[in-house]
């Protein structure tokens, strides 16, 4: 069973609430930080907390972040150090989000991205690991960067 944070501004909430019940259905933990509310939010209010309640877990828990677009959930919460998160709108750029990039953090577009398809994107998500080597390296000068 995987743990899984969910957030997302007023735009994903209905993606939101089926992700939830896909990742019961499924055997995940689904973890909801909000909102609740389709009222206009500020998606940095939701990606914030939750990427670093992902990076606290230690690999413990991932995320998934969706808003109208994506970009805003995925500029914001990269501003967290240690978040590495990934706007994925299809499953081999997911694979190689977490491949290549050991991405904790899923980033979804409600608007762009249909049902079946970020089904796909979140399996590929959940499955895949990250494979090191040269990649471990790109990451530790990420990490050094972030540091400065």
């Amino acid at each position: 069973m995987t743990r899984i944070l969910l957030a997302c501004d007023h735009r994903g909430v209905d993606t939101l609430n089926r992700i939830k019940k896909w990742c019961l259905e499924n055997g995940h933990e689904p973890i909801d930080m909000g909102p609740d509310t389709t009222e206009s939010v500020d998606y940095v209010d939701y990606a914030v907390p939750c990427a670093k309640k992902v990076v606290d877990s230690d690999g413990a828990s991932v995320g998934i972040l969706i808003c109208g677009w994506g970009n805003g959930m995925a500029i914001a919460a990269n501003k967290v150090r240690g978040a590495r998160a990934a706007l994925c709108a299809s499953r081999i750029q997911t694979q190689y989000a977490r491949w290549h990039n050991n991405a904790n953090i899923l980033i979804l577009s409600a608007e762009a991205t249909e049902w079946e398809m970020i089904v796909e994107i979140m399996e590929a998500f959940l499955k895949e690991e990250f494979e090191g080597g040269r990649h471990e390296r790109r990451m530790n000068k990420i990490a050094d960067f972030e540091s400065c």
